[in-house]
């Protein structure tokens, strides 16, 4: 689990440099608010595609093995983007990353639902949602002093450089020691086609996309939100920023605790993960309002709160999935839910960059935005049935025909 939270946590700081690093490429290569907004959206037109590839082959083959492969070519998909010099290879770099940071939840979802109960998966994704977290925090604080001092360039280099070290403990500790399970047959298990009928998944996936709006919204233009709207320098915004993806963290790990106890005190997987989905996606509308509308020190605070409401829902929304879905389905359902989801982050940044562009601020944007938070809690209440583990037997073998006498 620690390796896993590990691997999020350097997959969040490699995709988020970008962002980080957005004031300071916008002025040396000279690029539109709208280029930016390509760029920010460019990773998620591999990453997204690739859910399902991802997800087909965390059921074909050992998953340890194929989160290795995904993580060490994003790893070095990091860091010739210090040395780029344009538009056009800044964009293939972007696409380059999304394939190789597809793998990384299809891959551990399959791993919690083989390897953990129940009644413990909060905790788990808890765990996970630490690092989804404090991976902007310190890409966002660590990633802007580094800016400050040395340059953009330097940034992607040395912190690519570095994630490649992960390999090791991965590859060598103790994840040889879990069984290597794989598919016996292509047929094995559910198909996509068969997990998209189910309601479940097009409520989870609706749910995903609005959750994964809002927070790649914050994500993606917090930084030039906060130097350009408001005023803050290169090395307040970070502060800022690693504080809102700092309280996350510890939001996401209180809350998967918090989870896992209610549950074993009796409370049903549907009450306990419902509860915290509404709740923050309710929560998460407020906040943004409040950012966008309040006074400066009242608007920082509800831009803190963001990251309290954020940690709210990542561990029930993978717990949702994998409980769901369960141990012959996790791979491929949380590829698809992801795939949904993250279609967010294809429009989102393009959006958000467009209207910024047209209206010449934020206030349109963080409207959308909430918009999205009040549609995701709307499906969670409506369309998401009783979250509880599917059957996925077959027909015949669920109904069999009785033999003639």
């Amino acid at each position: 689990m620690t390796l896993l939270a590990l691997a999020i946590f350097i997959n969040y700081v490699d995709r988020g440099n970008l962002a980080t690093a957005v004031p300071v490429i916008r002025n040396e290569l000279h690029l539109s608010t709208t280029q930016i907004g390509v760029l920010l959206g460019a990773f998620f037109w591999t990453y997204v595609p690739m859910q399902l590839g991802a997800g087909w082959l965390a059921e074909r083959f050992p998953v340890q093995r194929v989160i290795a492969v995904g993580f060490a070519l994003w790893s070095i998909a990091t860091i010739p983007t210090g040395v780029v010099s344009g538009f056009v290879a800044l964009l293939c770099m972007r696409l380059l990353l999304g394939v190789g940071e597809s793998v990384a939840f299809p891959g551990s979802s399959k791993l919690l639902a083989q390897h953990v109960k129940i009644d413990r998966r909060g905790r788990a994704n808890g765990a996970i949602a630490v690092g989804l977290a404090l991976g902007p925090a310190f890409g966002t604080f660590v990633g802007g002093l580094i800016l400050a001092r040395f340059g953009w360039r330097a940034l992607f280099i040395s912190l690519g450089a570095l994630s490649l070290l992960w390999l090791w403990p991965w590859l060598r500790g103790p994840c040889r020691d879990l069984p290597e399970a794989r598919a016996t047959s292509l047929n094995s298990g559910p198909s996509f086609l068969e997990i998209a009928r189910r309601r479940a998944a097009m409520g989870a996936g609706l749910g995903h996309f609005c959750a994964n709006y809002t927070i790649y919204f914050v994500l993606s233009w917090l930084p030039l939100y906060l130097v350009r709207e408001r005023g803050f320098s290169i090395v307040h915004m970070a502060a800022l920023g690693g504080a809102v993806y700092l309280l996350q963290g510890v939001s996401a790990f209180l809350t998967g605790s918090t989870i896992d106890r209610w549950i074993q005190a009796g409370a049903t997987p549907n009450r306990a993960y419902k509860t915290a989905l509404i709740v923050s996606q309710l929560a998460t509308a407020i906040c943004l309002l409040g950012t966008l509308t309040a006074g400066p020190m009242l608007s920082v605070a509800f831009l803190l709160l963001c990251g309290v409401t954020f940690g709210l829902l990542t561990a029930p929304l993978y717990a949702t999935a994998q409980t769901f879905a369960g141990p012959s389905a996790a791979g491929r359902w949380m590829g698809l839910q992801n795939f949904l989801g993250n279609l967010a982050g294809v429009v989102g940044p393009p959006v958000t960059g467009f209207l910024i562009d047209r209206t010449g601020n934020f206030s349109f944007a963080f409207v959308l935005a909430i918009a999205m938070a009040l549609a995701g809690m709307v499906s969670w209440i409506v369309i998401v049935p009783r979250i509880a583990p599917l059957d996925w037997t077959p027909p015949m073998e669920r109904y069999p025909i009785p033999k003639e006498a």
